[in-house]
């Protein structure tokens, strides 16, 4: 048996396949074979046909729902993913050692963020203060990240965000290897938030090694979000057209 709300709309019986003009909860019962949504998964599998295409898991049915049928969608969802994975391309090819980034559209939204983050992490003393703007423009779409997955089962809306936290990196790299040489220049002066942090923790001299290991760790992320989220697509529409047959 799964947990599955009773506010989930079911529009396809994944048994018998009847579909539902009005859509059922979640713990409802089937009115053509008297299946129980939420107890699918009791079946054991030895008793279901062994194509799986033809015969989705309920959760799957229940992903494909999420995408409307709408082919306009589709052609949003992969536009998305066509322009993240050409702008990803471009960021990733910027010279973290000049910090070209810093002239980019991506640095504009990413420096607000930054920002927010020392004033976020204020209250946790001066090392988290200073910490807290590069922890938070990358912690940020992460967090989100996960809130999309585990919350809401969207693993479109996280993967894209998981692009999002790698762009951040990739963004943050170049402000970790000025932290020696400290020449490039910082809003509303101060000190140099990663020589004052590699600096306390006898790092500065690995400034170098850490800033490009921020930048590949970056774009393997945005890779990541990039092959999750056409994989995804990939599965769910594939689980329409299954559905569909069905």
């Amino acid at each position: 048996m799964i947990d599955i709300d009773s506010r989930v709309r079911v529009f396809l019986c994944p048994k018998c396949k009847t579909h539902f003009e009005d859509p059922l909860d979640g713990h409802s019962q089937c009115p053509a074979c008297g299946l129980w949504f939420h107890k699918w998964k009791s079946v054991p599998r030895t008793g279901r046909r062994a194509d799986r295409q033809e015969t989705p898991d309920f959760d799957e049915i229940l992903r494909a729902q999420k995408i409307p049928a709408n082919p306009f969608v589709l052609y949003a969802q992969v536009a998305i993913i066509v322009f993240i994975a050409l702008w990803g391309l471009i960021l990733a090819n910027y010279d973290y050692r000049t910090a070209e980034i810093n002239a980019s559209f991506m640095h504009l939204i990413l420096l607000p963020i930054h920002e927010a983050g020392h004033v976020v992490f204020t209250p946790l003393g001066e090392f988290m203060h200073v910490l807290g703007g590069s922890l938070f423009q990358v912690a940020l779409p992460l967090g989100i990240a996960y809130a999309f997955q585990s919350r809401q089962a969207d693993s479109f809306g996280a993967a894209i965000c998981l692009w999002w936290g790698g762009a951040s990196l990739v963004d943050l790299a170049p402000y970790i290897w000025d932290a020696i040489d400290q020449v490039l220049p910082l809003v509303g002066g101060g000190e140099h938030d990663w020589f004052y942090l590699l600096s306390r923790l006898g790092l500065l001299e690995r400034a170098p090694v850490l800033a490009i290991t921020a930048h590949h760790a970056g774009v393997t992320l945005m890779c990541v979000g990039v092959f999750w989220a056409s994989s995804f697509l990939y599965e769910v529409r594939r689980t329409q057209r299954a559905v569909r047959r069905g």
